[in-house]
């Protein structure tokens, strides 16, 4: 089944993420998903928390959870918008920004070994394969 071998699959990388990843950055230890919450702040420093959560694709309290960790770890940082008291603007800290770094190295040489069976006309294709799986899952 499809959505067996997905989730086989994400087992395998996020086990691989943790033993090639997260083992290695020692007290400053990320999730793939704290991972990917820096990877975003870092391409668009500034950016507003609702704006996170639909390059995320997850609802407002689970971005408010995963920032709000991250704050007190003093990675990331909350900034009043201004003109919209609501919002707020995120930030790396100088903190976040050499754990983002450190990590994002380790992270290249992780999605070098999970891909390495794999061609790049092959990684090209099982892009879009993925994308087209989760486009119907998301019409379903």
């Amino acid at each position: 089944m499809l959505g067996y071998s997905l989730r086989r699959s994400q087992e395998a990388v996020f086990s691989a993420f943790v033993s090639m990843v997260t083992a290695k950055l020692g007290a400053a230890e990320l999730t793939p998903g704290q991972f990917g919450v820096l990877a975003i702040i870092a391409a668009n420093p500034g950016l507003k928390q609702i704006e996170l959560g639909g390059a995320l694709g997850v609802d407002r309290s689970t971005v408010v959870a995963a920032v709000d960790k991250l704050e007190k770890r003093g990675l990331v940082e909350r900034r009043a918008v201004p003109k919209d008291r609501r919002a707020h603007a995120l930030t790396l800290t100088p903190e976040g920004q050499r754990v983002y770094r450190k990590a994002l190295a380790l992270v290249e040489r992780h999605e070098a070994k999970i891909a390495e069976n794999l061609s790049a006309a092959e990684r090209t294709t099982l892009f879009a394969l993925l994308s087209k799986v989760q486009a119907a899952a998301e019409t379903a």
